[in-house]
Formats: structure tokens, C-alpha cells, sequence
């Protein structure tokens, strides 16, 4: 079981490794919260992300991102729920008044370590922005039976083995990339009117997502 040849995981890891480099909706995500609260912020959507990235894994596995695939109803339940989720979250960020992570000046102090954030808020959100965007479910249904080998194994199990894999090649990737944000992010947010602009600008990005899914056919 899962006595894959040296070619067959060169084969994976190198398309696995360009597609987790590859920019997209999830990362701009990661980014745009990691400016806007810092390192623990981009680490908790990040968190969220691959947890609506799990869900499709086991969808894909149990078979049930197929429907996705044949039904042009689901597709499209899915993909205006998902546009819809993210247009909201774009237009509450722009109509914000101030910076929802920008510290107190009360907080500041001997013990005070950055910025507060919503790390309920923020996992939810990447969380629901994966699992929303049926492009995913779809690239999951896609991608991983091309590594599934006749023998190997139950095909369910070998869809979960490689979607799982991907997700930890993510987990080399996109620390560092948010640890390089929060340092840029740092020097942004000890100005008022840019944390604000960071704020509307991450808006903007949901925004510009949430048109993207919409606008996106199959």
C-alpha cells in the first residue's frame, strides 16, 4: 500500500510545490490579515485556510466534490454564496471608521506584544473562504486522481494521502512568507491613517475575490 515509484513522487512534489507557490485567493488572504494584525493573525487564517482546505481533501476522497463537477445547480449555489460571503466582508472592512486591529493606547505597556485580533473571527473567515470557493473542490477532483495507482491501495485513501500532502507543503511555504509580511506589516501599522488604509485595502482584495468567484465560469 502506497508503494509509489521515485518518479511518482518527484512527479507529485513538483507540481504540489509550484501550485503551493503559485498566488492565489487563499494567500492573498494570509496576506492581507497578516498586514493588518500581524504574524498571529496570518498564522490563524492561515490555520483556517488549510482547515477549508482538509474539508475539500475529504470530499474529494468520500467522492462528493463530483457533484460540484456534475451539477451545474450545486456549482452555482456554491459559488454566489461564496462571492456573496466575501463581498460582505470586503464592503464591512471599506466602511470601517478605524483600524479593527490597530492596539489601544491603553494596552501599550511592559507586557503588551502586538496588536489584538479576532482569531475566532479570522480562522472562520479562511475557513468559510475556502470551503465557499467551489474552484477548489473542483481543482482537488482534478488534481489528485492523476497520482491514484491501480494496486496502491483504496482510491479514497490515496486521494487523501496526496491531498493531505499538499497541504503540508503549504506548511513550508507559507510561514515564512507571513513572517516576511508581518515585518512590513510592523512598520505600517504605527501610522493611524495607513492602518486604515491597510484596513480598506484588505476590504478592496475581498472585494476583488469576491467579483473574481462570481465572474468565474467553469
Amino acid at each position: 500500500m502506497f508503494d509509489y515509484t521515485l518518479l511518482h513522487w518527484t512527479t507529485f512534489f513538483s507540481a504540489a510545490l509550484v501550485l503551493n507557490l503559485a498566488p492565489g485567493p487563499d494567500f492573498a488572504f494570509i496576506l492581507g490579515q497578516t498586514f493588518r494584525g500581524g504574524r498571529r493573525a496570518g498564522f490563524v487564517a492561515m490555520f483556517g485556510i488549510w482547515t477549508g482546505a482538509m474539508v475539500h481533501v475529504l470530499m474529494a476522497a468520500l467522492g462528493l466534490s463530483a457533484i460540484l463537477m456534475t451539477s451545474a445547480t450545486a456549482f452555482a449555489i456554491v459559488k454566489w454564496v461564496g462571492a456573496a460571503y466575501l463581498l460582505w466582508l470586503g464592503f464591512s472592512a471599506l466602511r470601517a471608521k478605524s483600524a479593527s486591529f490597530l492596539p489601544d493606547q491603553t494596552e501599550k505597556g511592559p507586557n503588551f506584544k502586538g496588536p489584538s485580533f479576532p482569531a475566532a473571527t479570522i480562522f472562520r473567515q479562511g475557513m468559510l473562504t475556502n470551503i465557499l470557493n467551489p474552484k477548489v473542490a473542483l481543482f482537488f477532483l482534478a488534481f489528485l486522481p492523476q497520482f491514484v495507482v491501480e494496486g496502491e491501495g483504496p482510491i479514497s485513501a490515496q486521494l487523501f494521502l496526496h491531498g493531505i500532502l499538499i497541504i503540508c507543503i503549504a506548511a513550508f511555504i507559507e510561514p515564512p512568507l507571513i513572517l516576511m509580511a508581518d515585518r512590513l506589516g510592523q512598520t505600517l501599522r504605527r501610522s493611524k491613517r495607513l492602518a486604515l488604509w491597510m484596513e480598506r485595502s484588505v476590504g478592496a482584495i475581498f472585494i476583488a475575490l469576491g467579483l473574481r468567484l462570481a465572474l468565474d465560469k467553469r
